[in-house]
């Protein structure tokens, strides 16, 4: 099996945790490397959540801190669900790693040009990194394979009524990157919110027996709590792991190609991704926008990359 490279880029979060887990083990993908960016709290605690999930499932994975804050916008984070330490739940031993020197947008940029145009970027956070890598080196955007994100959303948004966290915290950015002609495939709240993380799921992954179902298991019952409190869900739901998912098969997801542009104007729908799902405005389509998810499927998937380790 030829296994696909991707290149992480995340602000880790529960669920990012969960994906980085995936996207380690699977034996389809090729991880280069993890870059990380501010989000769901600030950078240097995303940095160490990032370094303390490697380094308790023991992985010879490089982490490269990013952008610390938003192209334009002032700062806003997810503590709310994530809570102080970004990563609240799980207890980690003394942290002895390191991040890289090198920065994530140079090792973008780099890792894009010296490639064949077989990499496909992965963002489960703000789009900052990608956007900065863009605007910095314009030359990788057709070295680029493709573009699977967690963001966005064709109903209503997460962070308000109208955006999603993740374009809500740098729309900006993502009006960089969706208008940038690269492949994007979009896994929004509306596939995302299918993904629900009963106390049942927790239970089967952590039956595993091992350290990543114990981890899976500290990390998605913080979220039964908050996600409850924020939002009325049942649970968490893993929504950054649908892009692994749909990069190591497809078939699990329906997508459909839509023209989407992301609402950077200050009013009540800034950092809205607005979906033109019914072809109003006869333009191209310029992203795969995710509907459905089989989430049986989704969660044996899950399973199978837990037990792995």
């Amino acid at each position: 099996m030829e296994k696909q490279k991707i290149i992480l880029d995340c602000d880790p979060g529960h669920d990012d945790a969960i994906t980085i887990l995936m996207a380690y083990t699977h034996p389809s993908i090729d991880l280069l490397g993890i870059t990380i960016v501010s989000g769901n709290q600030i950078l240097g605690k995303t940095v160490k959540n990032g370094l303390n999930v490697a380094q308790y499932l023991d992985m010879d994975v490089k982490i490269y801190p990013g952008a610390s804050e938003p192209l334009v916008r002032e700062t806003v984070i997810a503590d709310n669900v994530h809570g102080v330490t970004g990563m609240d739940g799980p207890v980690f031993e003394k942290l002895k790693r390191q991040p890289e020197k090198k920065k994530a947008v140079q090792f973008i940029i780099d890792s894009l040009l010296e490639s064949s145009g077989d990499i496909i970027l992965v963002p489960t956070g703000p789009l900052t990194n990608i956007a900065l890598a863009m605007k910095i080196e314009p030359a990788i955007i057709p070295k680029i394979k493709e573009i699977v994100l967690m963001g966005g959303a064709y109903g209503n948004g997460n962070f308000t009524p109208s955006a999603e966290f993740n374009i809500f915290a740098d729309p900006e950015a993502a009006h960089v990157v969706f208008k940038s002609g690269a492949s994007i495939v979009m896994m929004g709240l509306d596939v995302t919110n299918q993904t629900i993380c009963t106390t049942e799921v927790i239970e089967r992954m952590e039956s595993a027996d091992n350290k990543a179902g114990k981890l899976f298991g500290d990390l998605m019952r913080f979220t039964l709590k908050t996600q409850y409190e924020e939002f009325g869900l049942e649970a968490g739901p893993l929504h950054d792991s649908t892009t692994v998912a749909y990069i190591v098969n497809k078939e699990l997801f329906e997508v459909q190609e839509m023209f989407v542009e992301v609402d950077i104007n200050r009013g009540p729908s800034y950092g809205r991704t607005v979906c033109d799902e019914s072809n109003v405005l006869k333009e191209k389509p310029n992203v795969k926008v995710g509907k459905k998810v089989d989430t049986a499927k989704f969660f044996d998937l899950v399973e199978e990359c837990i037990k792995m380790y």
